[in-house]
């Protein structure tokens, strides 16, 4: 069962699809990788990354939060939940003054195969938001505030360019019960279309934790995938996404975050350039 803030999503299949990788012959073709994305609002990137990057750091985190109660001893290194209480504030320290500012975080966020790419791709010297979130969510969790609700990012984003384009990336393998992140298909084209008119400059919030009511809405599908360490999601600042709930019966902790580059010579949002805060307001 696929659910998100306890709206179960495959209870109507054609509400429901999968996300579709970029080939491997488009790869290296820019052109078309604009394309794609200018059509799909994503770039579904397989294997972009080394496997064991992504679990490095995995275990790095889940051994910083040991501690704290979150992960079973036997299990830091997959990431398995404790399944008991955790020490909050003890939580609350490790992931804002030591995992978020740590050199660690930084130096997985803007590897060479990350900044590179972007570098590549934009056809220009490249910026990374210091703002760069990270989020794990345990199994069993769910309802309002615990799977992130349908939104799109510009609403997030509105001091600086609509060009800039996020990177969420799973922290080992994600696959589907395990909560990863669901794209609406097509949703940038009607939300463009939207702003163009001026008719969403709604603030920063999201749409609407209905995930199957959004599909209704926009007569469309939720595509979602089984993620596999490695795998990098691009998308733009447009497109409607959330992300499920973690329903892992090996009771796997999904772990991912999410950093945005853009152009160094387009506007940046000032309020994007310090280090995420759950008190940042944002």
């Amino acid at each position: 069962m696929i659910t998100s803030n306890g709206y179960v999503l495959d209870e109507r299949p054609e509400r429901l699809g999968r996300l579709e990788a970029v080939p491997a012959s488009l790869r290296d073709d820019r052109d078309a990788l604009w394309e794609r994305i200018r059509r799909d609002g994503y770039l579904y990137l397989s294997g972009h990354l080394d496997p064991a990057l992504v679990n490095d750091f995995r275990n790095y985190y889940f051994g910083e939060l040991e501690p704290t109660g979150l992960v079973a001893p036997s299990g830091v290194a997959e990431g398995i939940d404790a399944d008991g209480e955790i020490d909050r504030g003890l939580t609350r320290s490790t992931l804002f003054d030591e995992i978020v500012p740590g050199d660690q975080y930084a130096a997985l966020t803007s590897h060479p195969t990350i900044r590179g790419w972007f570098q590549w791709f934009l056809g220009d010297d490249v910026h990374l938001h210091k703002r760069r979130i990270i989020r794990h969510t345990r199994p069993g969790e769910s309802g309002i505030g615990t799977a992130t609700q349908a939104h799109y990012d510009l609403v997030y984003l509105r001091e600086g360019t609509d060009r800039v384009l996020s990177m969420w990336i799973p922290l080992g393998d994600c696959a589907v019960e395990t909560g990863g992140l669901a794209y609406l298909e097509g949703s940038h084209h009607r939300v463009m279309a939207q702003e163009r008119a001026g008719r969403l400059k709604m603030p920063a919030a999201s749409i609407t934790a209905d995930l199957p009511g959004l599909a209704d809405e926009y007569d469309t599908r939720w595509l979602v995938n089984d993620y596999t360490a490695g795998d990098v999601m691009v998308h733009s600042a447009h497109i409607v996404h959330a992300s499920t709930d973690n329903v892992d019966p090996a009771r796997r902790i999904r772990l991912s975050t999410d950093i945005r580059y853009q152009r160094i010579s387009d506007p940046i949002d000032w309020r994007w350039q310090d280090h995420w805060s759950d008190e940042d307001g944002l």
